[in-house]
């Protein structure tokens, strides 16, 4: 997504202020799914979309596991677990990627019902009840060195960009790409989805541009 995506768009569009970069690319693709789809009522909802009371509308590693995408492993998927009273997340694991992956959305086809579609069950990639146990542990108290991402050998991995990238705090982002705000206003904005666009400029560090193919990313704690 990194790579294909997110440097591709922040390469071609205009910068709307105060807005998260990868949000911003979610929405572009998210809509263009649904221009894909003319014919058919589409109901997008990104992962980031949030309710008034600022709860979530999409429950994002639910509906993953749901649609059969990738196994959401639980607390409750580990029998006589060893965290007492501690709070314990979930995550999910695809059997091809690991954890090197997000679940950015989901895509909801209105008034299409198919009853013989038979339900397709997540790969339970992770049987052992010890590995369950790391995997959960790993991703709720060392989730910054990102070994919980590799409960399963991936085939493919985040970038060294990448992991630079969501290591560093969103206030610092920008500058890290080597992008800088503007206050033109965007060309173009998604009523549903309120996706605007970036437009580059030249990185104040030039060292630091990662938007010119001739510069190598700094490396990233973890392995």
């Amino acid at each position: 997504m990194f790579d294909r995506a997110l440097k591709p768009f922040l390469q071609s569009c205009h910068l709307q202020p105060l807005t998260d970069p990868v949000d911003q690319c979610v929405a572009y693709h998210l809509g263009r799914v649904r221009e894909s789809l003319p014919e058919m009522q589409v109901e997008i909802i990104a992962d980031y979309e949030v309710h008034p009371n600022r709860r979530p509308k999409i429950l994002a590693q639910t509906a993953a596991h749901v649609a059969g995408a990738a196994y959401y492993y639980q607390r409750q998927d580990v029998e006589s677990d060893p965290w007492g009273t501690q709070h314990i997340s979930g995550v999910c694991i695809h059997p091809r990627f690991g954890g090197w992956f997000a679940i950015r959305g989901v895509v909801l086809l209105r008034g299409i019902e198919v009853p013989d579609l038979p339900p397709t069950k997540p790969l339970d990639c992770v049987p052992a009840r010890a590995d369950r146990i790391t995997l959960l542990e790993r991703f709720n108290f060392h989730w910054r060195d990102w070994t919980y991402r590799d409960a399963v050998p991936p085939q493919e991995c985040y970038s060294e960009e990448q992991k630079a990238y969501f290591s560093t705090p969103p206030a610092q982002r920008l500058a890290l790409l080597g992008l800088a705000q503007t206050s033109e206003e965007p060309s173009s904005t998604s009523q549903e989805l309120h996706f605007t666009t970036f437009i580059p400029r030249k990185p104040q560090n030039p060292s630091r541009g990662w938007l010119s193919p001739r510069v190598s990313p700094p490396v990233s704690p973890g392995p």
